[in-house]
């Protein structure tokens, strides 16, 4: 297994390129069953990173570009009444994929975002009534752009932490930029893509995550973490329950990609700022600073 995810985060860095830790990100986030958010500026790759993703883990996928004007119909689907057979027939809508983008989710307004709650939590719809459920494995990559930029909408916490990671690509390195000046596509190495996993080879490796071993020391030292989120003065809302269960699957799937069956505590401050940063509350909104913080000052081993 090792070697086939060796291949797939290779695979996804000959279309994004210069981006390998990004990249394990990504996948240590849908390998523990997450959901994904990208933020960044327009231009820096986020669809390209969501489409590399389905191509190579062999997920259906589905894009949806979010609008002011979009209704959650648009996304979960709709009944539609047919003269002919005198009912209604329900009409899937894009959200009845295994990997579905939200492209830009913050220019749509709340109430169309908050049409994935249901989806992203239950992994199940609720219309006119009935509950459908969604396709398996279900993964919602979305991105979004920063808030100061003109059309968007602010993304209410129930929706954030709905997110297991929100990850930010960033400019390309020089050598990635010389690269893509001279002549290397990113949309046609996307073409090249081909699956390196079905869905049976998916769920191996996300059983082979939750085998992934926390020693009793690890845990209390994810517990620090935790408590000292609750507990410090510069974090007015610290991480709830299922912020620190995400944060410890992340880190054994980061684990599980760098070939070790144990976490360390390397492997949770990897993921920490993924996790974390979106989920921690502060007066200036950078959780970045704070997750720096935390871990300069939490002790990997308890005095």
């Amino acid at each position: 297994m090792q070697k086939i995810i060796s291949a797939v985060v290779a695979d996804i860095g000959k279309v994004l390129l210069g981006k390998d830790h990004q990249v394990k990100l990504a996948l240590a986030c849908l390998l523990s069953r997450g959901h994904l958010l990208i933020e960044d500026l327009p231009g820096m790759g986020k669809t390209t990173l969501a489409h590399a993703l389905a191509q190579v883990l062999g997920l259906s996928y589905k894009r949806v570009q979010f609008t002011s004007d979009m209704l959650p119909a648009d996304i979960v689907g709709v009944s539609i009444f047919e003269r002919d057979s005198g009912n209604f027939r329900f009409h899937e809508g894009p959200v009845f994929s295994q990997l579905l983008l939200a492209d830009e989710i913050n220019r749509a307004s709340p109430k169309t975002q908050s049409a994935l709650l249901e989806a992203m939590e239950e992994r199940q719809v609720s219309v006119d009534g009935e509950t459908r459920p969604l396709p398996q494995p279900f993964f919602v990559i979305a991105t979004q752009n920063p808030l100061h930029q003109s059309g968007t909408f602010t993304l209410p916490e129930s929706q954030l932490d709905r997110f297991l990671m929100r990850i930010s690509l960033g400019y390309p390195t020089r050598e990635a930029e010389r690269a893509l000046f001279q002549g290397v596509d990113p949309r046609e190495q996307l073409r090249k893509l081909r699956p390196r996993l079905d869905r049976a080879g998916l769920a191996q490796l996300q059983g082979l995550v939750g085998q992934v071993k926390a020693s009793s020391s690890l845990l209390d030292y994810l517990e620090r973490l935790v408590l000292h989120t609750r507990q410090s003065q510069d974090c007015p809302v610290g991480l709830s329950p299922r912020g620190a269960l995400a944060l410890l699957h992340a880190a054994r799937a980061w684990a599980l990609i760098h070939g070790r069956g144990h976490v360390l505590p390397e492997d949770i401050q990897a993921v920490l700022p993924a996790v974390a940063g979106h989920r921690l509350q502060s007066e200036s909104g950078d959780g970045a600073q704070l997750v720096e913080r935390l871990i300069r000052q939490v002790d990997v081993i308890a005095a």
